[in-house]
């Protein structure tokens, strides 16, 4: 794919909008020529740092959010059906996410978007290593190995690294997009994304 630097797209496999998001990514790249670059994160330490909460314990704010998660979805046409248990912790994700990426990186990005699926689509708990690791071994991915780099002390670096450099860049939801240094947040941002890649800026 030709036409300029990667897009980053980060996301959190916990945010509705960051699995909505993950569904359209694919079609976006091949509109704007650009290659988008799978960056899972984690939003508790990001919470932490702003003073923010999840978007449906906050009040007024949570009922309208849990009415656009499904609405959004349908708009762009995504199969959701919100997980019973939401929303969950991810380490386990992220951690499985970057240590396949670092063996094959269109390996985790099919992993990823199993995980997403499988939390919300099917409502499996991707909070859980174990359901993680499943999942992962339904991809051919070797779980022993996985199992072991959950608690590897390199992995959990690099994860920390990822999270430590996306609050740096000022990632502080998901979806969230950076393209030749100009940020975008949010799924309703993807079509401003598209047409300043194809302006040059404004």
């Amino acid at each position: 794919m030709s036409g300029g630097a990667p897009v980053d797209f980060y996301f959190e496999f916990s945010s509705p909008y960051g699995y909505i998001a993950s569904q359209l990514v694919d079609e976006v790249s091949g509109r704007i020529g650009r290659e988008m670059r799978w960056r899972p994160f984690l939003l508790g330490p990001i919470f932490k740092a702003t003073g923010q909460a999840p978007l449906v314990d906050i009040p007024l704010k949570g009922d309208y959010s849990r009415r656009d998660f499904e609405r959004s979805a349908r708009y762009h046409g995504v199969k959701l059906a919100m997980p019973p248990k939401f929303p969950v912790g991810t380490v386990a994700a992220v951690r499985a996410f970057y240590w396949v990426h670092d063996l094959d990186a269109a390996q985790a990005r099919r992993l990823a978007k199993s995980l997403y699926a499988a939390y919300f689509v099917h409502g499996r708990d991707i909070g859980a290593p174990e359901v993680v690791v499943e999942i992962a071994g339904s991809e051919g991915i070797d779980t022993a190995a996985l199992q072991a780099a959950l608690a590897d002390a390199v992995v959990k670096e690099r994860v920390k690294g990822e999270v430590d450099q996306a609050m740096a860049r000022g990632v502080f939801g998901s979806p969230y997009f950076v393209v030749d240094g100009e940020p975008f947040w949010g799924c309703d941002r993807i079509p401003m994304l598209e047409e300043w890649v194809a302006r040059g800026g404004w």
